[in-house]
């Protein structure tokens, strides 16, 4: 914004509105964020077997993005990221269970320093000092979904002010709920190829389908809750999740099934119901993104890039390539990756670990199941890969040709020079964003094997100080 146009803004709001005249409504802003939604786990993104009809609402009366990816799979990291609209590794708190920063400037305190009333509910996991950018709180609540707040915040809100409420679920994180009602049986699953499609895999996702099932319910809440107050058209509602599925090869990792996010956008005239984007998003373009629809500024911090633009032009070229980066999460680990609309490129600068899950995943019944059929001989490949010892370097997909990247191509001599200008956008993207490997490694918290915390337990892991 000019210095003009500022201080022209600020002699309009001084102004006074004529009798019978009505100021212009702000947009008014929602975002929900799921616990390990994986991108393909609800009807609107293709999986007809689990139940989640007002997702598919919001996706019938917004906007769909096929290929929106996170800044990394992991909870806090990724929260943190959103908020701020920068890598994890710049943020802070780049590894499970580090506090956000204090100096760190997120799009919240900028809303509400430009009039917007500002209140979160749910599940927290970001720290004291991102409290304070929020003028109301209901976080960590004694509900097993992290949802239950979520509609009394949205009544709690003055209704003299644009609002924007950060809604946070805790579902369908493991464990899982015993009381959730059973709504999926194990023929409704659907088993992706990289996990052996048996008794225990098709249980363990039937349960991971109910506590979607119930995610599903809150979101219809939220969504009644807007039109029963009469602001349907007036706020922008996003959807989407905070890292994939807590399974096996998906949740902590930077293939597609851990950091591509099912994300969702309604706002009335705004947005074309029913629209499709396929154009590549990050997950740090949504802070910028929110700013510039609710006509604030985003300043310097701020590295994602706005997508306003997909949301009347969804075939309009943002990003050309999408970047993502694994830390400490759990278990030791290191991975870094580059996406383009086509293709994905991996490092692994951590290559003498294993991929092993999040300690949740490995305690897990299909985990263990693998074990068992490892230990039998029975566990083949693709499968046998979770186990091994030493990661490739480098990996590369075509991630049209296979989806489930499946298929390492990067010793593919067809693809060398793919592999070529992928190497180098991850070099620079490491330099601009001064990416450098800590000089200590973090060690494992927990066994790889049964996921049983090591001895002796250590307490939260804070950020090195200085």
């Amino acid at each position: 914004m000019t210095i003009r146009s500022a201080w022209l803004a600020a002699l309009l709001v001084a102004l006074p509105v004529p009798a019978g005249a009505q100021p212009a409504k702000r947009l008014n802003l929602v975002v929900m964020i799921a616990d390990d939604l994986g991108a393909d786990d609800s009807t609107p993104f293709g999986n007809k077997g689990v139940k989640t009809p007002n997702l598919q609402r919001l996706a019938d009366e917004g906007m769909r993005f096929d290929r929106a990816f996170l800044t990394c799979s992991s909870c806090s990291p990724s929260r943190a990221s959103i908020l701020t609209g920068r890598y994890p590794h710049n943020t802070g708190a780049e590894q499970l269970h580090w506090p956000l920063p204090k100096e760190q400037v997120t799009f919240v305190e900028l809303l509400k320093k430009a009039g917007y009333w500002t209140g979160a509910a749910g599940k927290w996991h970001l720290g004291d000092a991102a409290k304070e950018r929020f003028d109301f709180l209901k976080i960590d609540g004694t509900g097993p979904s992290g949802c239950e707040d979520w509609v009394s915040t949205l009544r709690a809100r003055p209704k003299d002010k644009p609002f924007f409420a950060w809604l946070a679920a805790i579902d369908p994180h493991r464990d899982y709920d015993a009381k959730t009602p059973k709504k999926h049986q194990p023929e409704d699953v659907v088993v992706p190829p990289y996990l052996p499609d048996n008794d225990d895999t098709r249980d363990d996702l039937a349960r991971y389908y109910d506590e979607i099932a119930r995610l599903d319910g809150f979101v219809g809440q939220v969504l009644d809750e807007l039109q029963k107050q009469g602001v349907t058209d007036d706020t922008l509602v996003v959807f989407l999740s905070d890292n994939g599925r807590p399974f096996p090869r998906c949740k902590t990792t930077v293939y597609d099934s851990g950091i591509q996010t099912p994300l969702l956008v309604r706002g009335g005239k705004r947005v074309k119901a029913g629209s499709v984007c396929g154009r590549l998003v990050s997950s740090i373009d949504l802070a910028p993104t929110l700013l510039e629809l609710a006509g604030v500024e985003a300043g310097p911090t701020f590295q994602g890039k706005s997508f306003a633009v997909l949301l009347k032009k969804p075939d309009a070229m943002v990003r050309d390539r999408a970047f993502a980066e694994h830390n400490w999460h759990d278990y030791e680990a290191r991975g870094r990756a580059v996406r383009t609309e086509r293709y994905k490129y991996i490092r692994n600068e951590y290559s003498d670990v294993p991929n092993t899950p999040p300690a949740d995943a490995v305690r897990s019944p299909t985990f263990q199941e693998m074990r068992r059929l490892r230990d039998k001989g029975r566990l083949g490949d693709p499968h046998m890969a979770l186990f091994e010892k030493v990661l490739p370097k480098e990996e590369m997909y075509d991630c049209v040709a296979d989806p489930h990247e499946m298929n390492n191509i990067a010793a593919d001599i067809d693809h060398i020079e793919v592999l070529a200008k992928l190497r180098e956008a991850l070099d620079e993207w490491k330099v601009e964003t001064e990416d450098r490997r800590p000089r200590e490694r973090t060690p494992d918290e927990f066994d790889r094997e049964t996921g049983k915390a090591l001895s002796p337990k250590k307490g939260p892991r804070l950020p090195p100080k200085g």
